[in-house]
C-alpha cells in the first residue's frame, strides 16, 4: 500500500489568513489520519509578485499553530532548471509550443459562450506556428496527448481514477464528487512559461508533486478548477495523479472568498489556538479547548472518521 503524502504550499506573496489556515490545517490532518508525511512547499516561482521573508513569515506562522514541515521545504524558485527540463520534453514531443498572442489578442478572439469563469479562453491560434511573429510565452496543447517517458524518477504515487470520454475529463473528488471538463473547450491551450520567463503555476505545481512523491492533494475549493488541467499536464510528462479533496472556503462579509487580493486580515497568531478552532470549525470538526498537541490529535481522529 502506497504510503500517504500530503502537502502545503502556500505562495509567499502576504501572510497566512484564516483561508489559508483551514487549507493547511485539512492537509496536515489528512495526512496524519493516514499515518503519512506532510511536506511544506514555498510556490514563489512567480517572483515578482512574492515578497522578500514572506516564506519564512509564513513558515513561522504555520510553526505557531503546531503544522511543521516532515521534510526539509521546498523553494520552486531553486527548481526552474527542473521546470525548463519538463518543458523541453513537451517541446521535443510537439505537446508544447511558442505562442505570439498578447492578452488585447485573446481577448479579440472571445465570444460570449467562451467565456469561461471571467477568463480568456485561449483559441489556439499559434497551433499552426507563429507566422514570423515573435513568440512571447509557451502553451500546452490541449486538442490531444502525447504521452512522454516520466520525467527522471518519481515515486509511486497514487494513479487517481479518470477517465477520458468524448475529450472530456472525468474524475472524483473525495469531497466534491464526479467532476468533468473538457480542458480544450473550457479552457484552452494554457500556459506553462509566461511571456516574463517566470514559469507558470500549473507546470511547476505538477513536476513538483511528482517529485515529492504526494499522493494526496487537499486545499480550497477554489483550486478545484484547476485539477484537469494538472491531470492533462501529468498524462503529457507520464507522471501519476494524487487524488484530491477540495476544502471549503472561508469567505468575507462581502460574501467572497477571503484571499490576499480582496485584503484579508492576516493570521492571529497571538492565539493559534482561537485561529485553529476557527479553521477546524469551517472544515466541520468539533470544537477543543485543549493545547494545540491535544486538539490536533482529537481532529485528526476524528478526519479518520469523516474522511477514511
Amino acid at each position: 500500500m502506497t504510503r500517504t503524502v500530503g502537502r502545503f504550499a502556500p505562495s509567499p506573496t502576504g501572510p497566512l489568513h484564516a483561508g489559508s489556515l483551514v487549507a493547511a490545517l485539512a492537509s496536515w490532518l489528512d495526512a496524519r489520519a493516514r499515518g503519512g508525511q506532510w511536506l511544506i512547499r514555498m510556490e514563489d516561482v512567480d517572483t515578482p509578485r512574492c515578497l522578500a521573508g514572506m516564506g519564512e513569515f509564513i513558515l513561522q506562522q504555520l510553526s505557531l499553530c503546531g503544522l511543521s514541515s516532515d521534510g526539509p521545504v521546498v523553494w520552486q524558485s531553486q527548481r526552474t532548471a527542473i521546470y525548463q527540463q519538463a518543458l523541453d520534453s513537451l517541446i521535443a514531443s510537439g505537446q508544447a509550443y511558442p505562442c505570439a498572442c498578447s492578452r488585447k489578442d485573446i481577448e479579440a478572439a472571445q465570444s460570449h459562450e467562451r467565456l469561461r469563469h471571467g477568463e480568456l479562453i485561449y483559441p489556439g491560434t499559434c497551433r499552426a506556428g507563429l507566422q514570423d511573429k515573435p513568440g512571447r510565452a509557451w502553451r500546452l496543447r490541449t486538442d490531444k496527448f502525447i504521452r512522454n517517458k516520466p520525467l527522471g524518477s518519481t515515486s509511486q504515487a497514487i494513479q487517481a481514477p479518470y477517465l477520458i470520454a468524448n475529450k472530456s475529463l472525468l474524475w472524483t473528488d473525495r469531497r466534491l464528487g464526479q467532476q468533468q471538463q473538457d480542458v480544450e473547450l473550457e479552457v484552452g491551450d494554457f500556459v506553462l512559461k509566461r511571456a516574463d520567463a517566470c514559469f507558470a503555476y500549473q507546470l511547476a505545481v505538477v513536476v513538483d508533486d511528482a517529485a515529492q512523491g504526494i499522493t494526496d492533494v487537499v486545499r480550497g475549493e477554489d483550486l478545484a478548477d484547476n485539477t484537469a488541467r494538472q491531470i492533462w499536464l501529468q498524462q503529457c510528462l507520464g507522471l501519476p495523479s494524487p487524488r484530491t479533496l477540495h476544502t471549503p472556503l472561508v469567505l468575507g462579509p462581502n460574501c467572497e472568498k477571503l484571499s490576499k487580493q480582496n485584503g484579508a486580515a492576516p493570521l492571529n497568531t497571538q492565539n493559534p489556538q482561537a485561529a485553529l478552532s476557527a479553521a477546524a470549525h469551517t472544515l466541520g470538526l468539533h470544537a477543543q479547548s485543549t493545547p494545540i498537541s491535544e486538539a490536533l490529535n482529537a481532529w485528526t481522529q476524528e478526519w479518520r472518521t469523516l474522511w477514511p
